[in-house]
Formats: C-alpha cells, structure tokens, sequence
C-alpha cells in the first residue's frame, strides 16, 4: 500500500516527490522470495547486503534506487495487518495507507525531525488531508495521546480551527 508524500497527495494536496514510499506485509523468512526477487526482476538496485544489515539493526525501511532514474523506492516493513483504503493512481486501482494512519505516521516524523524547517511538509501534508477528507479525529487524538503527538495535532487543528 502507498504512504508518504504519495498518499498525502491523494488525500489532501498534490506535491512532487523522488520517493515513493510503500508499506508491505511481509514475515522475516519471506523477503527474499517474496520482496527481493520480484523487485531485482522489476529493475531495482538490491543490495543484498545493504538489507540484512538493516533487518539486523531493526530498522524497518529499506530504502531501493531504480537503476534508469534518481527515483528510489523506500520499502517500510511490516508483520502487522495494514490498515488500507482503496484508491486509484491514474486509473489503477490500488491501496493507500488510511488518513488516519499516516496522519499518525507524519505526527511520529515530525516528532522526532530535529531541524524545524524538515518538519514544514510533513505539517503541510497533515493540515491539507485535513481540510480536504473526513477523518476521525477521535481515533487520531486517543492514538496520538499514546505517541505522545498529542500536542502536535491539537496544534495542527487549532491553526485549522482559527483559519
């Protein structure tokens, strides 16, 4: 499913982007075959070693280049259920991480980004999924509050509230 600047173009405002940003659901001992194989077939650089290193550190992102253009391909990997909606990308249909969840998943960014200017799009993304789709603040604020982000929406949608 797509997240990232990608997502956030779906549901609120479009921006560019040389990333795309996926989230798959994949167990440890299915990567290779499951993850690596097709994507080296598709044309991405794999470096096999690059990925077990940071399977073992823990990190869950692998980041991939494709081999004709400077995009890359940023892999976020999960062993839970993902919380999708449908969607369409140039009348294609496929899935995108829900408002909610990558509203989380932006306030978690941008809780830990150090340089403030880093966070600007991150809060841009939020403040338009916001004005332009129905989300349940609700759920965001009790999952928000458990992050730790809570302060960070509350923010965000007081600066909505006043606009």
């Amino acid at each position: 499913m797509f997240t990232g600047a990608l997502a956030a173009s779906y549901y609120g405002t479009p921006r560019t982007t040389i990333d795309i940003d996926i989230v798959v659901k994949v167990a440890p001992e299915n990567i290779h075959t499951h993850l690596i194989v097709p994507l080296t077939k598709a044309g991405l650089q794999i470096n096999k070693q690059k990925i077990n290193d940071t399977l073992q550190s823990g990190f869950r992102i692998i980041t991939l280049e494709d081999k004709k253009t400077l995009f890359t391909l940023d892999i976020i990997l999960s062993e839970k259920k993902l919380e999708k909606k449908a969607g369409e990308i140039l009348g294609l249909p496929t899935f995108f991480q829900t408002p909610e969840e990558l509203i989380l998943s932006k306030l978690r960014m941008i809780k830990v980004t150090v340089p403030p200017e880093r966070v600007l799009k991150d809060k841009d993304d939020i403040r338009a999924i916001l004005k332009n789709i129905k989300v349940n603040v609700k759920a965001i604020e009790k999952r928000a509050r458990r992050e730790s982000t809570l302060n960070i929406f509350k923010e965000l949608t007081r600066e909505r509230e006043n606009s």
